[in-house]
């Protein structure tokens, strides 16, 4: 047999026997997640196929429960599905993360819930968040997630992979996001649908867990299921700090002799990148955009909230106050990444500098 990808090593893991890209599958799920959006009509449908009270879900130590799109309660509707999901939680010794705790997707990997190797599947399209941690991690309707519930199992097209081979050291002010904009501009909106998208090469190892997330983040951006990154030292050191004793036993990678298709980028050149209206993959130079007046900005999300975005705009901005006619909006990723923002001071000089500082949660990204 030829060689294999990351995901289908991964795949094969789950399913108990060697799978090649294009292929179905049933597999063995690690971990499972919903928030308070998708979690209710995960629970009503697991209330279908479950209907004896007495069963429960399939392992409740590996279901999160997080509450962060409609969070705090923004009407009667969303306090009753809180109610309904930390009931729901009660009952099965599910973990639930309240109110405050955070973005799902920082709170997943945060808390220990994700590791190397593992397939995971999240009721949100950003679940591929966690294939910074060189996971597997596809996000699935709360239909398909009422099934994982009651089987710890569900059926998936193995999926082909796209390796970005990176190399060349990133500017200075170009950052993680400038770099998968400008590849989400490059492939397109839908030109890695159902695709696996690795990064991969030197920049790619030189880059922080931080960074490797928000690439990973928005590989949904393209169309794909998932985006991965091979785990190594640094992604054993941030699993430890979650997992005391964690160690990488496998060196899992792609094989040379492995089918996928190579896409390469030097990076050198790259500067700052946003995306224009009215698509992510309408990106430009921000040279190509300068000038142009904004009246709000947000800082924040599962793709930047966390302390190296906070860092970053923080020293942006320095001891200047944001410009007259501009909102700043910050809204911190997870409660973790609020207090090392606020211990750092970087809280007390957004609010100096006039900005408007939030629990965490996910805000405005889902028009909140």
């Amino acid at each position: 047999m030829s060689g294999q990808t990351i995901s289908e090593k991964i795949f094969s893991r789950a399913v108990g026997g060697a799978v090649k890209a294009g292929e179905f599958a049933f597999a063995n799920v690690d971990r499972a997640m919903v928030n308070d959006i998708t979690g209710l009509l995960a629970v009503e449908s697991f209330r279908q196929i479950v209907s004896d009270s007495k069963n429960g879900v399939w392992d409740p130590r590996r279901i999160a429960i997080i509450f962060d799109h409609q969070a705090p309660a923004d009407s009667l509707d969303a306090a009753n599905n809180h109610a309904l999901l930390r009931r729901f939680a009660k009952e099965q010794g599910i973990v639930n993360y309240d109110v405050g705790d955070g973005i799902c997707h920082q709170v997943m990997p945060e808390k220990g819930h994700v590791m190397p190797g593992e397939l995971i599947v999240g009721a949100d399209s950003h679940t591929c968040t966690y294939g910074a941690l060189g996971t597997f991690a596809t996000g699935v309707g709360s239909t398909d997630m009422a099934s994982v519930f009651a089987t710890g199992r569900l059926w998936f097209r193995i999926p082909e992979t796209i390796i970005f081979d990176i190399s060349g050291k990133l500017q200075d002010l170009t950052f993680a996001k400038d770099l998968i904009l400008r590849l989400i501009g490059d492939v397109g909106a839908s030109g890695a649908t159902y695709k696996a998208c690795e990064y991969a090469g030197p920049t790619m190892k030189k880059m922080s867990i931080s960074g490797r997330m928000t690439m990973c983040n928005m590989a949904i951006e393209m169309g794909a299921t998932t985006g991965i990154v091979e785990p190594d030292e640094k992604t054993e050191a941030y699993v430890r700090e979650r997992i005391p004793g964690f160690v990488l036993k496998e060196h899992l990678k792609s094989d040379e002799d492995a089918t996928y298709e190579l896409r390469e980028y030097n990076v050198s050149d790259l500067g700052p990148q946003v995306a224009c209206p009215h698509g992510v993959d309408n990106v430009k130079s921000v040279r190509d955009v300068e000038g142009i007046n904004v009246d709000q900005v947000f800082i924040g999300s599962c793709t930047n909230g966390r302390f190296e975005d906070m860092q970053i705009a923080a020293s942006i901005l320095g001891d200047r106050p944001i410009a007259e006619g501009t909102r700043l909006l910050i809204i911190p990723a997870s409660r973790e990444e609020y207090i090392k923002s606020l211990k750092a001071g970087y809280i007390e000089q957004f609010i100096d500098a006039g900005a408007v500082v939030e629990a965490p949660c996910c805000g405005p990204c889902m028009g909140g």
